[in-house]
């Protein structure tokens, strides 16, 4: 598969290394951000969200680290990355190197502990008791049911169902929503106007588009693998909030290895705040009380980014769906001889 041998550094980076939060952060002293001619705050540009920030609070730290425990998360994380050029194990031919990754490498100045900043542990709270919960592996196929909602690794290779959503690129696996930083492609870009706002994301190059003005939310007879979205402006904060999510997704995935819940059950509120000249602040709180015995809220500082968004074809230009299939096909007939 194209994707999975370098998914084992996105499941590093989102279980070790995960995202930079800020809950509540507000622009300082004077600085005004710039505004389009309606008066809103001009959100648009390439924001990227790479960090080395713990996704969940680690065990026995408070909420913010000590510079000797920043620099070893930091250290961690720069290693996790270099791997990728060593010469992989038994004759594998490998994936990427450490060039085309894009982990972070820092936890900001901020040294907070987690992603998660409610609760106030840091923590993902409890699943429901019997909660859907599906996870995959990069080493082998892994027992399970269609449909089959962890975004990478699958069941096997009988059809394209039994393989994970990020790899038969149907969604990315750090593009959400809400979006996670990953091993790569960690990059947005915004774009604006009165009436609508575009999230494009650079992996699998998702967009979705978020009306402004007022508007129904699609039926619940018209699920969407992203979500029916709808946006307002709450002061110079952008608000999304997204419903009537498929529930061929799973309703939250701590990393693209596990999926908990079901889509359909999720709720799901984006925040965007400019901060300052390079920081765009990225919140969201996952609501779904079927999965959840309470909601969570994560949040990320994006950085402005000069650099461009580039197309992601994935497996639209590679073939490598068609290549699994047809490889366990021709396995089955040998086997069969």
């Amino acid at each position: 598969m194209g994707n999975r041998p370098v998914v084992l550094f996105v499941a590093v980076a989102l279980s070790g290394a995960a995202v930079q939060p800020v809950l509540g952060q507000e622009p300082t002293g004077s600085w005004e951000p710039p505004r389009l001619s309606d008066g809103r705050p001009d959100l648009q540009g390439v924001w990227d969200f790479r960090t080395a920030t713990p996704f969940e609070r680690p065990d026995g730290l408070g909420e913010r680290l000590t510079e000797e425990q920043a620099a070893a998360i930091e250290s961690f994380a720069a290693a996790a990355q270099q791997a990728a050029d060593q010469p992989p194990p038994d004759g594998n031919v490998g994936a990427y190197n450490a060039f085309w990754l894009d982990f972070g490498t820092s936890v900001g100045d901020d040294r907070r502990a987690s992603l998660i900043v409610a609760p106030e542990n840091g923590r993902m709270p409890e699943l429901v008791e019997g909660v859907a919960r599906q996870a995959g592996s990069l080493d082998v196929d892994v027992a399970g049911e269609r449909p089959w909602r962890v975004r990478s690794a699958g069941i096997g290779a009988d059809g394209p169902e039994d393989r994970g959503l990020a790899e038969r690129c149907l969604v990315g696996f750090n593009s959400g929503p809400p979006m996670m930083p990953s091993a790569y492609n960690n990059n947005m870009q915004l774009f604006q106007n009165e009436d609508h706002v575009v999230i494009l994301n650079e992996m699998v190059h998702d967009a979705r588009i978020v009306p402004l003005a007022p508007r129904d939310h699609l039926p619940a007879t018209v699920p969407q693998l992203n979500g029916d979205s709808r946006g307002r402006w709450e002061g110079d904060t952008l608000v999304v909030e997204s419903r009537n999510f498929s529930d061929l997704r799973a309703s939250f995935e701590p990393n693209a290895l596990v999926a908990l819940g079901v889509g359909s059950t999720l709720r799901l509120t984006e925040r965007f705040t400019r901060v300052n000249d390079d920081t765009l602040l990225y919140e969201y709180t996952v609501d779904d009380p079927a999965t959840f015995t309470a909601p969570f809220t994560a949040a990320v500082p994006m950085r402005r980014s000069d650099s461009l968004v580039y197309e992601y074809a994935c497996h639209e230009g590679n073939y490598g769906m068609i290549n699994a299939l047809s490889g366990a096909r021709a396995a089955d007939a040998s086997s069969e001889q």
